[in-house]
């Protein structure tokens, strides 16, 4: 019989994210304590710009689009907000989306199903994804189950299971 295997990626829905975008536009223009105080949001490029007039307030707007984002089951690990900077008269903010699995990452989860996982479980690195494969099915569940319950930097999702 043919070895079972699935894929960790660590990818973001574009859509979900520009989505969770727009519901925070919405909010900060509507929302009381946002009014006179130039706060935005938008897309800058491939990262996400906040600005607002005080660096408390641009941290608000960004807990509003974390709030977006955890409703549209997004993880935040996903995300990677830098720090207020000062620009003139305005605060601004950059948030980068984190995609794929970095080498160190990729290296630092096979060890985990190395020494954690169940025996004859293997785990290869391809690119910026994890490919593992195993002889029972069973085994790849407790892998899922194993990785679910580490907390790692990364947004890991499973897919192709076969």
């Amino acid at each position: 019989m043919a070895d079972s295997s699935f894929d960790i990626v660590s990818k973001l829905d574009r859509q979900e994210v520009d989505n969770a975008l727009n519901q925070a536009v919405k909010e900060v223009g509507t929302r009381f304590d946002f009014r006179n105080v130039d706060a935005g949001i938008k897309w800058s490029g491939e990262t996400i710009e906040i600005q607002a007039n005080t660096e408390e307030r641009a941290n608000a707007v960004l807990e509003v689009f974390r709030d977006k984002l955890v409703r549209r089951q997004i993880s935040l690990k996903a995300i990677d907000p830098g720090e207020p900077r000062l620009s003139g008269k305005v605060y601004k903010l950059t948030v980068s989306l984190k995609e794929g699995i970095s080498q160190e990452d990729a290296k630092k989860i096979g060890k985990i199903i190395r020494e954690e996982g169940p025996k004859g479980v293997k785990a290869q690195i391809q690119g910026d994804e994890l490919r593992v494969s195993s002889k029972k099915r069973d085994d790849l569940q407790e892998v899922i189950a194993l990785l679910k319950g580490k907390d790692l930097d990364v947004a890991l999702q499973f897919v192709n299971y076969r």
